[in-house]
């Protein structure tokens, strides 16, 4: 089965600084502070719902840097959530934090409460980028804090962003590359998308700052994604999980962005194994119907324009995520 999360959101507490691009209360829609209480709801609504199982379970906290919020309240929060991993037998927890807010004494905490896998918010590994979106830390910060997070036997999870203030498809692939070198066993793919009351908002509106278009961050993504493919490291996700609309002023969001990431790929699969001028009938999985048209259509209408005509078919008997060409006569 799946690794799932229950996911607890502690928004933006323990943040020494405002990034750029940051507005956790936006992204997650949440602005109280989780309590003990709340834990135990998230435990017993995951249970009940009975769509994952305990050992690929973790309790996950989010949405700010956990290992600096005030420490008393942190260790009220892993108590909590240690009770419910010995009482459900769930895998661990999984929190994520600053690369430089990751030291000894807080791994030997976190190690002492049921804690199995620490993600870092890297968004880019190029200084510069970092610096210009009043990030505070450096890749080497990065560096430090993923081995010392493998050395203490966590699972290493890294979170990288596109389309940042100063950054650039090649600066976010070079970042992607240096992420791989790091040896992560997961990673996150997060377009940067332009909220109100940040200062990227101001950026954006001065004229300074332009978020990439749509169809270009998708095809950027798709690029990262065969990159830590192709390294074996597993991509948890691509694109933000929800923000509040009437927050939203710029950029590429959508919300079935990895959808779009997975037809991008069909598409370009189909463009380079199949000639123009031919018709074909691809089958895919039922699961993956949507992918392979597209949103819209737009996969075939897009592959009609550059000459190639398809007739997709839902096949029971494909492997999800693969598919199955085969050339037709037109006539």
């Amino acid at each position: 089965m799946r690794h799932a999360n229950i996911s607890i959101f502690v928004p933006h507490l323990g943040c020494p600084n405002d990034c750029s691009f940051c507005n956790q209360r936006h992204i997650t829609g949440r602005s109280d502070q989780p309590c003990e209480k709340d834990i135990e709801k998230a435990v017993s609504t995951a249970i009940s719902s009975a769509r994952s199982c305990p050992k690929n379970t973790e309790i996950a906290f989010f949405g700010g840097s956990f290992t600096v919020i005030p420490r008393d309240y942190m260790l009220m929060l892993l108590k909590a959530a240690d009770k419910e991993v010995k009482a459900y037998g769930f895998k661990g927890i999984r929190i994520s934090t600053r690369p430089d807010c990751i030291n000894k004494e807080v791994l030997g905490i976190l190690k002492t409460y049921s804690v199995t896998s620490i993600e870092l918010g890297a968004q880019s590994l190029d200084d510069e980028v970092l610096s210009l979106n009043d990030r505070g830390h450096t890749a080497k910060d990065v560096e430090t804090a993923s081995a010392l997070i493998k050395e203490y036997g966590f699972e290493l999870g890294l979170q990288m962003m596109t389309g940042l203030y100063g950054d650039s498809n090649e600066k976010a692939i070079n970042t992607a590359k240096a992420i791989v070198r790091l040896k992560p066993d997961t990673v996150r793919i997060y377009p940067t998308i332009v909220l109100k009351n940040t200062r990227l908002e101001s950026l954006y509106y001065e004229g300074k700052y332009k978020p990439m278009a749509l169809e270009e961050t998708v095809a950027l993504c798709v690029e990262l994604q065969d990159i830590f493919k192709k390294a074996d490291i597993n991509i948890i996700r691509t694109g933000l999980h929800s923000i509040e609309e009437d927050t939203y002023v710029a950029g590429p969001w959508h919300p079935a962005f990895s959808e779009l990431c997975e037809s991008k790929r069909i598409f370009d699969t189909i463009v380079r194994e199949c000639k123009t001028g031919r018709a074909y009938e691809i089958s895919v999985h039922p699961s993956d119907i949507s992918k392979a048209l597209g949103q819209k259509r737009q996969n075939v209408e897009k592959l009609l324009k550059v000459g190639i005509n398809v007739k997709f078919i839902q096949n029971k008997d494909i492997t999800k995520n693969t598919m199955r060409i085969r050339e037709v006569n037109q006539g």
